[in-house]
């Protein structure tokens, strides 16, 4: 296998084209509401959900004719009116360390809808796997350093479509019960482990813009009895959309974490420019009354290390007198370039004289490791890349064709 392998796979799972809805992702309201579409009687409705529900999302099975406590008649009404399908996987990178990266294409959710095309990626480590989910498709903010934000907003995602990101990801790496794990021994093990402990709203798009959806999708994703992820293992980063802080404490009970960046306004105004309507004053005011917010319960602040823009000394020691009083973590981020950027990642040994200063100062500061470099997967590349080499396989095809060759895949 090469450090970057590009392969353009259709899922195994994935159905053709098909005018059924599927099921997978819904609520149990949605479900609630499939079941009344096909008449199923009222009284029956919880109990059916309750079955629906643990073998769709606990045992992740894609055919109706599994669920042996169903009655046979239901079933067939089930799969005459819908699917379990997921969505198609189009392409999937993996990275010398382990990383990867799923370009995942939704059915189109109206008639106006062309399909969305996002990526997720999966992390994994020795003893945990975080799965970064994605929101939107594209970005409604224009932070400088990041890639992702250079993409213009097409649309929010349906809570179906962010759950079944973390379905998709189960499948591809063998996390329902019954599946084989792949074999190349980079995923994570040991007793009682899950390959997906972890979901990480860090994707494309900001969460607090999808608010609905982004509750509805937590709701399915920690219900302890189908994909149960615990909630303190879900956290939502938010660019400082101030007013729907407070909210997601109260109706998510997610960690949260703040793509801060800077210690000064001025310089957070270019750098994420959402701080010109939600200055610093009014970001870690926030922050300081989250719901839930504690010593155990600590708030993530994300800080990307920019070559003399913002890693002096001075700023290290800003960063402590800002967030004085608020329980936090702070995770310092070597800048990933991408092509075209004007910033540099700051040198090694400045990052390690910020991280000592906010260490010293009684602040956990680990730099985080760049993952998935080699595959674009990294914070702030999402989808970039993939665009490229689709328009590389576009050209192909189309000079196959006008030299009357069949297009190579």
């Amino acid at each position: 296998m090469s450090i970057v392998e590009l392969d353009q796979v259709a899922s195994p799972l994935a159905a053709a084209p098909d005018s059924r809805p599927s099921l997978l992702g819904l609520t149990r309201q949605g479900l609630a509401d499939a079941l009344a579409s096909i008449e199923v009687p009222e009284r029956e409705i919880r109990m059916r959900v309750n079955q629906l529900w643990h073998w769709i999302y606990f045992q992740g099975v894609t055919d109706f004719a599994l669920m042996t406590n169903v009655a046979k008649g239901l079933r067939a009404r089930l799969a005459e009116r819908f699917t379990l399908a997921r969505p198609e996987v189009v392409a999937e990178q993996i990275s010398k360390d382990g990383t990867r990266k799923w370009l995942i294409r939704m059915p189109p959710v109206d008639a106006k809808d062309r399909g969305a095309e996002i990526e997720c990626v999966y992390i994994p480590e020795r003893h945990r796997g975080t799965l970064c989910v994605s929101s939107q498709v594209g970005c409604t903010l224009t932070c400088t350093f990041c890639h992702t934000g250079t993409q213009k907003l097409v649309r929010n995602l349906t809570a179906q479509e962010i759950v079944q990101q973390l379905v998709v990801a189960r499948d591809r790496i063998g996390d329902f019960p019954g599946m084989t794990p792949p074999t190349d021994g980079l995923l994570p093990s040991g007793e009682g482990v899950r390959a997906v402990s972890n979901i990480v709203f860090m994707g494309m798009g900001e969460p607090l813009y999808n608010f609905d959806h982004v509750r509805d999708a937590i709701a399915v994703l920690s219900d302890g009895d189908g994909l149960s992820l615990s909630k303190r293992r879900i956290t939502v980063s938010t660019s400082g959309v101030v007013p729907q802080i407070s909210a997601l404490g109260d109706e998510m009970g997610t960690m949260l974490a703040i793509s801060l960046h800077a210690v000064r306004d001025e310089l957070r105004n270019t750098l994420v420019p959402l701080n010109k309507k939600y200055p610093l004053q009014e970001l870690l005011q926030a922050c300081r009354t989250y719901p839930g917010v504690s010593n155990a319960r600590r708030i993530t602040f994300e800080y990307v290390m920019l070559k003399d823009v913002n890693d002096s000394p001075a700023d290290a020691r800003e960063l402590v007198r800002l967030l004085k009083g608020i329980p936090a973590k702070i995770n310092l981020i070597p800048f990933n370039p991408w092509p075209g950027t004007q910033y540099e990642c700051s040198d090694w040994d400045v990052i390690e004289r910020f991280s000592e200063i906010v260490f010293n100062a009684g602040y956990a500061s680990p730099v985080r490791t760049p993952r998935g470099r080699d595959i674009l997967a990294a914070c702030g590349q999402l989808k970039s890349e993939t665009e490229k080499v689709r328009a590389r396989a576009r050209l192909m095809m189309e000079e196959d064709e006008a030299d009357g060759e069949p297009a190579s895949h």
